[in-house]
């Protein structure tokens, strides 16, 4: 479910980002300033030009780890203990399942990686407050408090 949605979210910021760029350069006097650093065109083309390559790929990863989630699924309920066609059923079914895990996981962290490159349009200043609670979040994704009470 989660993977699903995280494809869905990056596509779909994907195309407001293309549909944002084309109305950009029209719109730039409105961004002139010191605090939202430098906008020449090649530096807006660098700030989207990373941002829908990061969320191109967080897509596709989200999107291949659906499908092998799916084929881990049919294997899971499909196995039996027949040996006549393979002779180890379980560790093609367990690398089929570490696999989607694992797109699931980079297709997550690219869009979570992917929130300051957009901030990063606005200026240095939300870059640096976006990245802050992005490692404060992921931290708190990755690592078990110590302090829980059941």
């Amino acid at each position: 479910m989660v993977t699903i949605l995280s494809a869905s979210i990056a596509i779909l910021v994907n195309l407001a980002l293309e549909a944002l760029t084309n109305n950009t350069y029209n719109a730039s006097h409105l961004f002139d300033g010191e605090i939202f650093g430098s906008q020449s065109e090649r530096i807006y083309a660098l700030k989207y030009g990373l941002a829908s390559l990061f969320l191109s790929v967080s897509f596709l990863c989200s999107s291949m780890a659906v499908g092998f989630l799916i084929d881990a699924n049919f294997l899971i309920n499909a196995v039996s203990d027949d040996d006549r066609f393979s002779s180890d059923p379980y560790s093609y079914t367990q690398t089929i399942f570490e696999r989607g895990f694992g797109l699931a996981l980079v297709g997550n962290r690219v869009l979570c990686v992917t929130f300051p490159m957009l901030l990063w349009m606005f200026g240095p200043f939300p870059v640096v407050l976006s990245s802050a609670a992005l490692v404060w979040g992921l931290y708190e994704f990755d690592f078990e408090s110590a302090k829980q009470i059941y």
